[in-house]
């Protein structure tokens, strides 16, 4: 059924991807983003309304005027590091504006909400694979952003006609195969992409960030699930809750982790190029290893 749908934050990475596989289904999508990060020609399809969530008379207007059945939010901030030496920032973007735009919803009766949350609600796991009922214990400003997003969601829901699905990020990675959108931000943190682009010459080095971490080899391990198969679950708990299915938190990944070393000893043999590779220290508010156990999801979605 042919949705009307609101994305925030739908001309950065994933958004975008998201944006253009719901053009694809022939769902009717506004796009609804500040551009800080996002990319005007990351936008396939739908409309383009550039405005920033905290400027809710400008999100009123659009919600007034658009009927939305659905909200996708994935507008945020998203830096570990740049979290921890400002906090406030990420509250007021991650927290303050989420709650802004579910008063929209709110005042305009939409009943369905696609939530970008992230694993970093998880902290320091004591377990190598992570199901939703391990307890959350955030260690940085930015996963206690949306763990409180997440909680007033789960609080709204409890009062209201609305239903939800978070969705708990492990590590996006990859691009659209056919090369239209990617991870365009020049500052990008993403190791997979900063190790491509050491490979191609277009950075002078890649840093590892903590190589005396409790794993195999010492760097950090993480679970990486292609952008492409993220963005599909997003139309997939679309589905499930027009469906009528409940409120959810699932976790998004493959159930498979690699370590930082094992990603450059992958790119170096690919390009079969050798690139710098410096030994740092590690960054504030990182966590040694986080594996998925997205069982959950593959069942319900």
């Amino acid at each position: 059924m042919t949705q009307n749908i609101l994305v925030t934050g739908g001309a950065g990475y994933i958004g975008s991807h998201v944006v253009r596989q719901l053009v694809e289904a022939e769902h009717q999508v506004v796009v609804y983003d500040n551009l800080s990060t996002g990319h005007r020609d990351a936008v396939l399809g739908g409309e383009l309304v550039v405005g920033d969530l905290a400027d809710t008379s400008r999100l009123a207007e659009v919600f007034a005027r658009s009927n939305f059945d659905a909200v996708m939010h994935f507008a945020a901030s998203i830096v570990v590091p740049e979290s921890v030496a400002e906090p406030l920032q990420y509250y007021v973007n991650n927290t303050a504006n989420t709650l802004g735009l579910l008063r929209c919803c709110q005042m305009f009766d939409v009943r369905l909400f696609i939530f970008s949350s992230t694993a970093a609600v998880y902290g320091q796991p004591t377990c190598s694979l992570i199901d939703e009922s391990v307890p959350t214990a955030p260690i940085n400003p930015y996963g206690t952003s949306k763990l409180v997003d997440e909680w007033i969601l789960r609080d709204y829901a409890a009062s209201s006609n609305l239903r939800y699905v978070a969705l708990r990020y492990f590590n996006a990675a990859g691009a659209d195969p056919a090369g239209r959108i990617g991870q365009n931000f020049p500052g990008a943190t993403h190791l997979i992409k900063v190790i491509c682009e050491a490979a191609l010459g277009k950075r002078p080095s890649v840093t590892i960030y903590g190589t005396d971490y409790d794993t195999p080899d010492g760097t950090g391990v993480r679970d990486y699930i292609h952008v492409e198969d993220l963005a599909a679950a997003h139309l997939d708990a679309l589905a499930y809750l027009e469906q009528g299915g409940d409120s959810q938190v699932l976790n998004c990944g493959y159930g498979e982790g690699y370590s930082v070393r094992q990603v450059i000893d992958r790119v170096r043999a690919s390009a079969e190029v050798e690139f710098t590779v410096i030994e740092g220290s590690r960054r504030p508010g990182d966590s040694a290893c986080v594996i998925a156990d997205s069982s959950r999801l593959r069942e319900i979605l």
